[in-house]
């Protein structure tokens, strides 16, 4: 089994079972992507290193107009696509696996955390891993600390406030608060 095995099975939804060739795949992969952030977060980077490593951990191009200041966490990095003029503060973690997806001109605050992986609520199969991607729409606002769970589509334009946590879709021109976010108005 290889990446590319991996990344097929997990951009379709399938569940990655605790032990399997796939799971083993997943925890060597990882260490590619601890080793990259160590190094992203040793020290100071230029923006140019930083895009740099960020094309490492992600295995693509990475736009000149992203900007992202470390610290800065992932455990897998092979599913990240960054738009274009994408800014991401200091101390995200983004748990990629599932996929995310960050549309041109989106900000995202400091401590945002965005999981994309599941376990089931049986307790015999609780290690066995649900993948499930993040969108996040064009020109959409993160607030710091805010929490973004599997599944979720941000659509553009929206606002997720502050410590937010985000369980469900967001619609376009949305400003969510709260945990679980709930819309309290639009831009």
């Amino acid at each position: 089994m290889s990446i590319d095995d991996l990344l097929e099975a997990l951009n379709a939804g399938q569940r990655i079972t605790a032990g399997s060739p796939l799971h083993a795949v997943m925890h060597r992969s990882s260490q590619d992507a601890l080793r990259i952030c160590a190094e992203l977060n040793n020290g100071y980077r230029s923006p140019g290193q930083v895009r740099e490593l960020l094309q490492q951990l992600t295995g693509t191009r990475v736009d000149e107009s992203v900007v992202l200041f470390p610290p800065f966490n992932s455990e897998f990095g092979r599913n990240i696509e960054l738009g274009k003029n994408v800014f991401i503060n200091a101390g995200c973690k983004f748990q990629d696996q599932g996929g995310i997806s960050i549309g041109d001109e989106c900000l995202i605050g400091h401590n945002v955390v965005v999981a994309t992986l599941d376990h089931d609520l049986d307790p015999a199969r609780r290690a066995d891993m649900i993948p499930a991607p993040v969108i996040i729409g064009r020109n959409v606002w993160i607030g710091a600390n805010a929490t973004i769970l599997s599944g979720v589509t941000i659509g553009e334009n929206a606002v997720v406030a502050a410590a937010a946590v985000v369980t469900k879709d967001v619609p376009a021109g949305a400003v969510v608060v709260g945990s679980p976010a709930r819309v309290v108005r639009t831009v």
